[in-house]
């Protein structure tokens, strides 16, 4: 039985990054491609909407100090939310953000380049939160209990040799 199109598997954040998950810089929205002609018309910006949630995306870059790899400790996080996120507060003396993703699942998708194929990890996640912070405080829609969303669907890309 082959396994169906993008299919998501549950996973453990702290199975897939056990030394923590770092915010570097700030979250931006994500754009569709406009073309020359488009620029040139005065065309609006059009943001890139997620084909699941049917919410627009938003893009940060994290840093993963467990990778093994040099290429593996970057990682692009895109979120999937009404608004743009807001990332947990920073520490003091620190130039990025610890942040722990709920909600975890995991899909794979092969990539190649020339000769070369790998493994692309898509991981997304239903929340971001501060690390520490206890689970009381958020329901299992990732919105804490005001009823105000801590942040959108993520989804991450990881290499893996193939």
């Amino acid at each position: 039985m082959a396994a169906p199109k993008n299919i998501r598997l549950a996973a453990d954040f702290d199975e897939w990054f056990p030394q923590g998950l770092y915010l570097v810089g700030n979250i931006q929205p994500v754009t569709e491609y406009q073309s020359p002609e488009d620029k040139a018309r005065n065309r609006p910006v059009r943001p890139r909407i997620d084909e699941v949630s049917s919410l627009p995306l938003f893009r940060g870059t994290f840093a993963d100090p467990s990778a093994e790899k040099n290429r593996e400790k970057s990682v692009t996080v895109e979120f999937a939310c009404a608004h743009q996120p807001v990332p947990p507060e920073a520490v003091a003396g620190m130039p990025f953000r610890p942040v722990v993703l709920e909600g975890m699942t995991v899909q794979s998708r092969a990539e190649a380049s020339g000769q070369a194929k790998w493994i692309t990890w898509v991981i997304r996640a239903t929340g971001m939160t501060t690390p520490g912070s206890t689970a009381a405080g958020v329901t299992t829609a990732g919105k804490p209990a005001s009823g105000k969303p801590t942040v959108g669907v993520a989804e991450t890309t990881n290499r893996a040799a193939a």
